[in-house]
């Protein structure tokens, strides 16, 4: 076989002495909050305006009162606020060089000087005539120190969702069934078809690989759709013609950014729920497109009998899609969006992700592409 190494992942190769990142006693830092996500910037602008909006309600007898009151805040707040996310965004990579504590007072701070920023262009516009300068930098100071702190809280929510959904995702991945049915279609292929034995179990191999290395965060579409493709290869064999793929790749939207392990267990649901149960199988299709600043990822499955008469849908516990779901909402916020549900006789799964920037292609992939078997639509 090619590939002697089937079902094992080789161990990393030792690295010289002179190959080693030589720290230098350097401890390496990691940034506890992040201001440049589009979520972000929505959820801050609200929280001010409804800080606002409770202290504009002192002193005033009117609804119109309340809300000059309120106009008049918001025109020296929000341009503040905005000013404050911008900085912080904008000294990203100096703030990572800072301890944790360094970084809440950096962002502290920079809400003391966004306050005065705020008083300033109140005063200017002769708004008031003596200007709060103490008052307006504690609270710059306050509100930017309950968004860092929620920034953080929103952070370290990653740590454990991750985790929790790794977990999830090698207990669905390696499902002992799928492993046996794998292995006995390569042992009834050992005879008769070697070199489509070979093919399946380095298949299964790198299923397996790229279940059980670490990837980062994210990784790219492209990427993603290889690996899926690995996985219809392997159940092309067990289920032969029963399994009809077709696959609508849009290369522009390969080097969008998502969790990794995402999208093979949404292929892996629609076999298993719309060509498993059928007894003349089914055709699933993968369909990517990149929509100006928006990726459309589209997977779609018949289903068993016939579903709008008989109210035939996947009846399992949709525990893949809610860790789809948020890992996608952890990964993306507000611009990640995900859906699921039996559309005119067929389910199908739209996720939209955040277009690849341009010069960011798709990173290269830890896996060699192998044909697949693109059959009727």
């Amino acid at each position: 076989m090619q590939n002697p190494q089937i079902l094992s992942t080789p161990p990393p190769e030792p690295q010289s002495a002179a190959a080693r990142p030589r720290d230098h006693g350097k401890v390496r830092r990691t940034l506890v909050f992040d201001a440049c996500e589009v979520g972000v910037v929505l959820r801050a602008v609200l929280f001010v305006e409804t800080v606002l909006g409770v202290g504009a309600i002192y002193g005033v007898d009117t609804l119109l009162d309340w809300l000059a009151r309120l106009s008049l805040f918001t025109g020296g707040a929000l341009p503040a606020t905005l000013a404050w996310l911008i900085a912080a965004c904008s000294l990203k990579t100096l703030l990572q060089r800072l301890s944790t504590r360094g970084q809440y007072a950096a962002g502290v701070a920079l809400g003391a000087l966004a306050g005065l920023y705020a008083c300033a262009m109140l005063a200017l516009a002769g708004v008031v005539a003596h200007p709060p300068w103490l008052a307006s930098s504690a609270s710059g100071a306050l509100l930017a120190a309950a968004l860092v702190a929620a920034l953080v809280l929103r952070a370290r929510g990653r740590t454990p969702a991750a985790t929790t959904a790794r977990l999830v995702e090698l207990q669905s991945r390696i499902r002992p069934h799928f492993l046996f049915n794998t292995l006995n279609s390569a042992i009834a292929l050992v005879r008769n078809d070697p070199a489509q034995a070979e093919s399946l179990l380095e298949d299964l191999s790198d299923l397996f690989r790229h279940a059980l290395i670490e990837q980062g965060e994210a990784v790219t579409l492209g990427e993603e759709i290889t690996l899926a493709k690995r996985y219809l290869h392997i159940e092309q064999v067990r289920f032969g013609t029963r399994l009809q793929v077709q696959w609508d790749i849009d290369p522009r939207a390969d080097g969008a950014r998502l969790p990794p392990l995402l999208l093979q267990p949404l292929v892996e649901n629609a076999v298993k729920h719309g060509v498993e149960p059928s007894a003349h199988g089914g055709k699933l299709r993968v369909q990517t497109q990149q929509r100006g600043s928006r990726v459309l990822v589209r997977i779609t499955n018949t289903l068993p009998g016939d579903p709008l008469r008989d109210g035939t849908a996947p009846q399992g516990h949709g525990i893949a899609l809610a860790n789809v779901r948020a890992r996608l909402a952890l990964l993306h916020d507000v611009q990640g969006e995900f859906s699921a549900g039996v559309q005119e006789g067929l389910y199908q799964v739209r996720m939209v992700l955040p277009a690849p920037r341009p010069g960011n292609g798709p990173a290269p992939s830890s896996t060699t592409p192998r044909p697949s078997t693109p059959t009727a639509p």
